[in-house]
């Protein structure tokens, strides 16, 4: 039998467990009935005939009066019941599901008349779900063993004479699951006032049933699961309406003692009470019988889809009905499957827990399942299944808020909040509000009084605490801020965080940090709210909102703007020295109405904040607050409208000319042999101004070059800056030429000298570092500088661009001699790796002086048909395997994108495989090592290895074509 190792459990056999089932069930059910099937239901009615109508949740369908619809309708439902009698019951429930009921009925009463011809009927048509055809002879029904019919369908099924209708695909059976299930809920329901109790319908029908769960073909298991899960789900409803009955006996009974008569009446009431407790105590062996003989086993069978049903129905059945499967019998099974090795059945068990810790009733029996489970359900919140994990975070905040386990086991749960799938992150942030922020599971709920605002004070000191936690990493703030913002009122309460802020309550003073931390909250709240994204996206898709969520951003635009219009200059000028606040300061502008500036008649004040931006530039020289000033200023320049507009765009052009006159100063403190920091500085703010516009530096650039060719000894930083500003000038006056409708000969003229200038610069250092005088600390920092710049210059001025055009004396193309240089500087950085990075240089730029950046630029050059690609193609691709995973990405889409170019590469790799083994030889010659275990030879091999496949896939490719 397929079936999977499982915690202890009943292991006997299928037959001593059926047989003992058996025995246990008659020694509790009274003696069976004599007579026919109509006696047994008139004696099981005589228990609820004097019942309160109302007490029976099932009057109204059985004898609610005739209405006018259905008069109506009474030509369409004789058709019905017409059709189902036509029909056999293996014919209805793989066809029409509406016919179920009447078919039902009808086949009630043919039971009552004459049990044994319906009850052939019905197991053959049970055999029939199941798939295989097999007839049994009323007259023999009572003689045939279950085990010999249970045998023979099994043969069936290995002679594949067997088809399954739960699992198939053809459109006439998507109903056929629900139909069965809805099948056996009516039979029920329908004989529960007779043949339900007569101790042999439903005796025989589960004996089938939980034999045939227990046989090896796979489709019988499923069926069989599935009648028998349904028929405990539906034996649940009779009793519970059975059980409400009984209540109401009672309370007739006691009505009639307290009057303290003795007749009929007493003794009515008395036997009515006694027969529904019969009737419960009937129904609950049955359920305990299928429980033993299938769920126990099927719990643990080899196919997930039944584990998962088997564990979904416990879930409902201990919820339904407490009295008997509320306890550590039955619970257990639930905390085994929690370990199960398919993620559905885990989150089938997860979320049974979360319906029952739902329930404030059920906690004080569940202690002790808490007590031995409580771990694993907090080691589900990391779960490998994201589906699992989001669902067990859901039961651990069921925990904390019935107090089950203590705050010291939730410490990894924390860590969750940083982590990749946005969904645990989402669901983490809902856990660590509801606990930590709200405290809505703490039991003294001291915040819950008072008004908003020092709700929003106490949330915002609360949420703070947790951010000080990540205070050193304002990626790491920026995650949790994003996986709580949408359950914290507080962080859109703007008023607040700016009073915070301003020290406007003195009854709460900010550290230094706290203060950092609510900035950057802030400023992600700010985004958040007129919809920003804040954490990179995995898919990397444009987000797309319908019409009414973007009217809720555009509300919550004007709701910041108006609570910023008044306090932006303050904050501004209170944290106008500190570079970590006001780089997230200045980009609130950006999410702001400006034209609420002028409704609301605060023209001032708008003036007010671009000149205190304006300031904060030259304040500041680090790269982020730079950035963004510049953003913010230029966003001013370009969203404001008319008056302000114009102030805007003045505040910019005052903000270059004097940058300019600030760098003509550094240059000349430079040529009189003062510091070098004042240039560094104002060569940074000029890079990142230049990255967003064209900065009119023609008068600077003379000065430029007389700086780079007067003082060779300078820092390798200033070099790189000086470098990258006559780099961005070139290409600024490049796309005014090339946007122009007509080219002046002057303008032509003197791009192409300082275009030569320029590359003279260029060659200047790669012959150093070609001759190895540049081998200083820094000196990998310069040289992924010219690297990139000079293959960006290369493919900026490529002739492609530019042959048999106007402007084709712009096109060029490097030297072989100058190629060979650059690509040996390449293979240099390449060679060193980004973690030996020396500690003093300085990291705002590392992105753009990695090898990375170096293989980018490279691999760009052959891409785009700047350099001839027979030599650094080879190159490049030889390097596949050198230098870890972000290099290998680089160089695996340069193949695909010659690929779409050249379908025949081969000659490319077989050069570049050359390229490599000639490393390796060389290598050899230097190296003791073994021969076949050095690296070179190992990355050759491997990198044999990927081209080898790559050109199996092209020419698979090219065949199909």
């Amino acid at each position: 039998m397929e079936e999977d190792p499982a915690p202890p459990s009943e292991t006997s056999t299928r037959r001593s467990k059926r047989t003992r089932a058996q025995a246990q069930t008659t020694e509790n059910r009274p003696s069976k009935a004599n007579g026919t099937g109509a006696e047994n239901r008139d004696r099981a009615s005589e228990a609820s005939d004097q019942v309160e109508r109302e007490s029976s949740p099932e009057d109204d369908f059985e004898d609610a009066p005739h209405k006018t619809k259905r008069n109506r309708a009474s030509d369409g439902t004789s058709a019905l019941a017409l059709k189902s009698t036509d029909q056999s019951l293996i014919e209805v429930i793989k066809g029409n599901g509406k016919l179920i009921p009447q078919v039902v009925k009808h086949w009630v009463e043919r039971y009552e008349k004459d049990p044994k011809p319906a009850m052939v009927e019905l197991l053959m048509m049970l055999f029939e779900a199941c798939g295989a055809k097999y007839h049994i002879k009323g007259e023999y029904l009572d003689e045939t063993d279950v085990d010999d019919v249970v045998v023979a369908l099994v043969n069936l099924a290995r002679r594949g004479e067997v088809e399954d209708y739960q699992n198939s695909k053809r459109k006439e059976y998507k109903n056929f699951k629900d139909n069965l299930e809805l099948f056996w809920d009516n039979l029920i329901r329908e004989s529960q006032h007779g043949p339900l109790f007569d101790q042999v319908l439903f005796d025989k029908c589960m004996d089938y049933i939980i034999a045939l769960s227990c046989t090896p073909p796979r489709v019988y298991r499923q069926v069989a699961s599935l009648m028998g899960l349904q028929l405990v789900t539906s034996f649940i409803t009779v009793a519970k309406m059975l059980g409400s009955q009984r209540e109401t006996t009672r309370r007739q009974l006691d009505a009639e003692k307290k009057k303290r008569n003795e007749g009929p009446r007493v003794e009515s009431l008395n036997k009515r009470l006694s027969m529904t407790h019969e009737n419960i105590t009937v129904l609950e062996e049955m359920m305990r019988k299928i429980f033993t003989g299938l769920f126990v086993h099927r719990y643990r069978d080899i196919d997930p889809n039944i584990r998962t049903s088997c564990i979904q129905s416990l879930g409902a059945w201990i919820l339904s009905y407490p009295s008997l499967f509320l306890q550590d019998l039955y619970l257990k099974y639930l905390g085994w499957t929690l370990n199960d090795k398919n993620a559905g059945v885990r989150k089938a068990s997860v979320l049974a827990l979360q319906n029952l810790y739902e329930a404030d009733d059920n906690v004080p029996t569940l202690s002790l399942f808490t007590e031995r489970f409580s771990n694993r359900m907090i080691e589900l919140a990391d779960d490998i299944d994201v589906s699992v994990a989001v669902c067990a975070i859901g039961l651990v905040k069921q925990l904390l808020r019935h107090q089950l386990i203590p705050d010291d086991d939730l410490g990894p749960l924390y860590d969750l909040l940083i982590d990749d799938p946005p969904e645990i992150r989402q669901a983490i942030g809902a856990l660590v509000y509801d606990h930590l922020i709200s405290q809505k599971f703490s039991t003294s709920q001291a915040d819950s009084k008072g008004d908003d605002s020092s709700s929003s004070e106490v949330h915002l000191g609360r949420m703070l605490q947790i951010l000080r936690e990540f205070s050193t990493d304002p990626i790491l703030s920026i995650y949790v801020i994003d996986d709580v913002w949408e359950y914290m009122k507080a962080m859109k309460d703007w008023k607040c965080i700016i009073s915070m802020l301003l020290d406007e309550n003195p009854l709460i003073e900010l550290t230094d940090e706290d203060a950092t931390n609510l900035v950057r909250l802030l400023c992600a709240s700010v985004k958040k709210a007129v919809g920003e994204r804040i954490v990179p996206a995995t898919d990397n898709r444009k987000q797309h909102y319908p019409k009414a969520q973007k009217e809720i951003f555009e509300n919550n635009r004007r709701d910041i703007t108006v609570a910023m219009v008044k306090n932006y200059p303050l904050l501004l000028r209170k944290f106008m020295a500190d570079r970590a606040k006001m780089p997230s300061l200045v980009e609130i502008i950006l999410q702001m109405n400006l034209e609420l500036y002028s409704l609301k008649r605060q023209e001032q004040n708008f003036k007010n904040v671009l000149q205190l931006m304006k300031e904060a530039f030259f304040k500041h020289g680090e790269k982020e607050a730079l950035r963004s000033c510049v953003r913010a200023i230029s966003f001013c320049s370009t969203e404001s409208q008319g008056e302000l507009q114009d102030f805007a765009r003045n505040q910019l052009k005052e903000l270059e000319d004097e940058l300019i006159a600030k760098l003509k100063a550094a240059i000349k403190e430079v040529a009189d042999g003062d510091d070098e920091y004042s240039l560094l500085v104002n060569l940074k703010r000029l890079y990142e101004l230049q990255l967003s516009r064209a900065v009119p530096i023609e008068s600077l650039y003379d000065d430029i070059v007389m700086v780079l060719t007067r003082f060779r000894n300078m820092e390798d930083e200033v070099v790189s800056f000086l470098l990258l500003n006559m780099y961005l000038h070139l290409a600024w006056c490049l796309h005014s030429i090339v946007n122009s409708e007509t080219v002046s000969e002057a303008s032509l003229s003197s791009l192409l000298s300082k275009r030569t200038t320029f590359f003279e610069q260029l060659q200047y250092f790669l012959n150093t570092f070609a001759e190895g005088e540049k081998v200083g600390k820094n000196g990998n920092q310069l040289g992924c500088r010219v690297c990139t710049i000079l293959a960006e210059a290369w493919f900026l001025f490529r002739k492609t661009n530019y042959s048999s055009t106007k402007l084709e004396r712009l096109g060029y193309c490097p030297e072989a001699s100058i190629l060979q240089k650059f690509w040996k500087l390449c293979e240099q950085q390449l060679n060193i790796s980004d973690e030996t990075e020396d500690e003093e240089v300085n990291k705002e730029y590392v992105e753009e002086t990695n090898r990375d950046a170096v293989m980018i630029a490279a691999a760009k050059l052959v891409a785009g048909d700047a350099v001839p690609k027979e030599y650094l193609g080879p190159e490049i691709i030889s390097h596949f395997v050198m230098h870890g995973t972000g290099v290998a990405e680089i160089v695996k889409h340069l193949i695909t994108v010659l690929k779409k170019k050249d379908h025949d590469l081969s000659n490319i790799f077989l050069e570049a495989l050359k390229r490599a083994f000639h490393r390796y030889m060389a290598e050899l010659s230097l190296s003791e090592d073994e021969p076949l275990s050095s690296k070179s030879f190992l990355e050759c091999k491997e990198l044999a290895t990927r081209l080898s496949g790559t050109v199996s896939r092209m020419s698979k490719n090219v065949q199909r074509m």
